[in-house]
């Protein structure tokens, strides 16, 4: 086999600033860093600043002290502060999709699409600011009663690597429209692009509303732990996300957790088998090499279309360009980590121990210029049966399971066995048919005859996929707290 090419990789401009917090650039007082790796070459692309318990201390107060003046700012204010975020995302989308590109391994042309869904965000809730408003009530003469909603103080977003920047400045619009400060914590994975968040947010927010930290584990439990931090927000694993269930929990925390997902996607016997095969390509999220929560993995196709339907998905996904993320015409990249490879690869030799039957991919591209990356072609098993791994735990990689089915009751048994319930999708032409299968998957987001997710619609999982709801106006509410006010006169 002849020597790998050497690849050109894209000059970011990457230069480590320290941790941003107070509205200024801080080296971390525990002097660490760590690396961060393209998981294409397996090259260092830079190092983060590592926040220790003291940082994260730091961090808080000098978010706190930025409440003691945000909560004062007017809905005009703070709807602006989110518009010029918005405007400065917009202008340096391309740039910002290159670092998350390289840094996680996702196809630019998705991670472009990222920063125009963050800037819509941005917007989204800048426009939502004005409807957060409390209730009246008569308690007779001279006698009412009124609520208001009032802002938490400190937030902590701890974030995934699959959407970076994306998360890191989404998930931090309804908390800075509700009138809370926020600390980041970034992916340890990819953490390069949220160092941009804070520098396109200088400037425009007051000292201390937006904070940024890096780190680990122990970064995040010392951040969720922290007698300051009054609510929570988390995105990634179940087991993860127990963990800081159980560390907010200390101090009664309110928290949101965004978790995983097992997600069926259910074609029926009236479904087109071409439109039906794309319709799981396109819900597997493979230009994210199926790392998504909500990627549908299990696929349950009738008996009667199941031969048409794995062959054209087959056939699609050996289409799918596999290569460099930063190519625009690649649309798989690599997996962010060695260690998702090796996990990923291990749920592949368990699908084949299992008695599943491997229809395509399960290996390496054979290019040998991703030979140092952490690629896996788009892998597809058939007659897969749900009480086999591949079907009942998240594999977050690009692993798609066929499951025939004959028996509707059945097959919707199967559908609810998982513990997880984000998403679900449904192909028919019967409305009848789609509407009583919406009512009975225990999901808490639900596709019929489509797939991706739309502005404004509330985004959340059932069962073990997670707490509360977002990307909608449920989660502005859910960062303020309800006072009653109770006046005589």
């Amino acid at each position: 086999m002849s020597a790998p090419a050497i690849i050109e990789e894209p000059d970011l401009g990457y230069k480590p600033r320290g941790l941003y917090y107070g509205g200024r650039w801080v080296e971390a007082t525990s002097g660490r860093s760590f690396a961060s790796i393209n998981p294409a070459t397996g090259r260092k692309l830079g190092d983060a600043p590592y926040a220790d318990a003291n940082d994260v201390d730091l961090a808080v107060k000098a978010a706190a002290k930025g409440f003691a003046e945000w909560r004062k700012a007017g809905i005009k204010e703070r709807a602006k502060c989110l518009e010029a975020w918005a405007r400065r995302v917009r202008e340096h989308a391309k740039r910002l999709a290159l670092i998350d590109a390289v840094d996680s391994g996702n196809a630019v042309k998705g991670m472009e699409g990222d920063m125009h869904w963050t800037a819509d965000s941005l917007e989204y809730f800048a426009g939502l600011i004005t409807e957060v408003k409390g209730s009246t009530s008569s308690q007779g003469p001279g006698h009412m009663n009124f609520t208001r909603r009032q802002p938490y103080g400190v937030v902590a977003k701890l974030n995934a690597f699959n959407h970076p920047f994306r998360f890191c400045v989404e998930k931090a619009a309804a908390p800075l429209a509700a009138g809370n400060c926020v600390v980041i914590k970034s992916s340890e994975q990819a953490p390069l692009s949220s160092f941009e968040v804070a520098a396109l947010a200088d400037g425009i927010f007051p000292p201390g509303v937006v904070n940024v930290v890096a780190g680990d584990g122990t970064t995040g439990a010392a951040l969720v732990a922290h007698p300051m931090v009054s609510r929570v927000g988390f995105i990634g694993s179940v087991e993860t996300g127990r963990l800081v269930a159980k560390g907010a929990a200390e101090g009664l925390k309110r928290v949101t957790l965004e978790l995983g997902g097992k997600n069926p996607i259910i074609i029926f016997p009236d479904a087109d088998p071409k439109k039906a095969a794309t319709a799981a390509i396109k819900g597997m999220n493979m230009n994210r090499q199926g790392q998504s929560c909500s990627s549908t993995s299990r696929v349950f196709v009738h008996q009667s279309l199941h031969r048409e339907v794995v062959e054209e998905i087959v056939r699609q996904a050996e289409a799918l360009p596999v290569g460099f993320p930063w190519i625009e015409s690649n649309e798989l990249g690599p997996v962010v980590s060695a260690h998702q490879f090796a996990r990923i690869m291990g749920f592949v030799d368990s699908g084949r121990k299992e008695g599943a039957k491997l229809v395509t991919g399960g290996d390496r591209p054979k290019d040998p210029s991703l030979a140092n990356g952490f690629f896996i072609r788009p892998t597809v098993f058939d007659e897969v049966r749900q009480d086999m791994r591949i079907a009942r735990e998240e594999i977050f990689g690009p692993v798609m399971s066929v499951l025939p089915w004959s028996d509707s009751a059945d097959m919707l048994a199967k559908v609810n066995s998982v513990q997880y319930g984000l998403t679900a999708a449904i192909v028919t032409n019967r409305l009848d048919l789609a509407m009583e299968t919406a009512e009975q998957v225990e999901a808490g987001y639900v596709w019929i005859n489509s797939t991706g997710r739309y502005l404004g619609e509330p985004y959340g999982g059932w069962k073990q996929s997670g707490l509360g709801v977002e990307e909608c106006f449920e989660e502005l509410l859910s960062y303020t707290r309800v006072k009653n006010v109770n006046m005589r006169w």
